[in-house]
């Protein structure tokens, strides 16, 4: 099975590598063909959620969470 990895940019998007299945709150799956890595919005910002469209860089989107380090860790909501 292939490998999925989750890669949190600095102050940016969620970057998602791998064969994954991303649906919405219906059930109903977005098209993801075509994109090898997935960028998904994490500071609430974007007019095309859930996909990153750049506008953290306007709003000044600053993110805190360091694995091991500063933040919240191990929560799941």
């Amino acid at each position: 099975m292939a490998e999925v990895t989750i890669k949190a940019s600095e102050d940016g998007p969620f970057l998602v590598k791998g064969p994954v299945k991303l649906v919405d709150a219906d059930g109903n799956e977005y098209d993801t063909a075509g994109r090898p890595v997935l960028e998904l919005c994490r500071c609430g910002g974007s007019a095309t959620k859930p996909f990153c469209d750049s506008t953290h860089r306007g709003i000044g989107f600053v993110a805190a969470e360091r694995a091991g380090g500063r933040g919240v860790q191990g929560r799941v909501a």
